[in-house]
């Protein structure tokens, strides 16, 4: 596969067109790094590839779990081939254990094991911060078709979380919270999309609860790649 023209390039990624085809775009994962809407950033040489086998690996276990991905297949250490659909603009964030943003905002106890499994929406816009937003929020912006569709995209997260809560226990990792997008293709299909990763997942190890995810380079406590590594050793284990 050719790529043929950049198209998109965001924080973490790079969205390519490729020749010949107009149903599938490759996606190309950066080393970059960025924090806090962007306002801090840097760069590790080998995450970008770390994420693609990571989250290669992921949706492979999910699409065999019966959730629709946008992936196709692994095309280089660092490129994906993918589906093209049109992305909704809300990030999917599901929540097993209280931290970051959800501590802050209800002052719920770090660590907090909670009583279900939280979906929240964020609607995607950088220049607005990424606000959380409601149900009616969304379908006041038009980011959804229908009422329908947020109950998909209520329903969908928590089976992917039902899905990876036991496996990356089996692997020694807690899955505090993680952050899904989604697409929908030209049939209207809604497709898992974007990437599951340590840039988009809260990861703690079982025993220790060290922190296996960005919030290593978000709170400074040590090397990215080397955290990135030992999750993709355990996942692929």
């Amino acid at each position: 596969m050719e790529k043929l023209e950049l198209l998109y390039e965001g924080k973490g990624k790079k969205m390519w067109s490729v020749k010949g085809s107009d149903e599938l775009l490759i996606a190309e994962f950066k080393d970059d790094l960025t924090a806090f809407n962007a306002e801090k950033r840097g760069n590790e040489e080998g995450k970008g590839a770390l994420n693609n086998k990571i989250s290669a690996a992921i949706f492979k276990l999910l699409k065999e779990n019966g959730i629709e991905t946008a992936l196709v297949e692994s095309i280089s250490p660092t490129e994906q081939l993918v589906k093209k659909c049109s992305i909704i603009p809300l990030e999917v964030v599901v929540r097993n254990i209280a931290t970051g943003s959800l501590s802050k905002r209800l002052g719920i106890k770090e660590a907090t094991v909670l009583p279900f499994t939280l979906v929240e929406f964020y609607y995607k816009d950088d220049a607005l911060g990424d606000p959380l937003i409601n149900d009616e929020h969304a379908i006041l912006l038009d980011i959804v078709k229908s009422e329908q569709d947020l109950v998909t995209l209520h329903h969908l997260g928590r089976q992917i979380n039902s899905i990876l809560v036991p496996f990356f226990a089996s692997k020694g990792l807690k899955l505090v919270d993680f952050k899904v997008e989604f697409g929908v293709d030209k049939d209207g299909n809604i497709l898992l999309a974007d990437e599951i990763s340590p840039d988009s997942c809260r990861f703690w190890d079982a025993n220790t609860g060290e922190k296996m995810d960005k919030d290593r380079f978000r709170q400074d406590l040590g090397s990215v790649k080397v955290a990135y590594e030992e999750v993709l050793r355990r996942i692929l284990s």
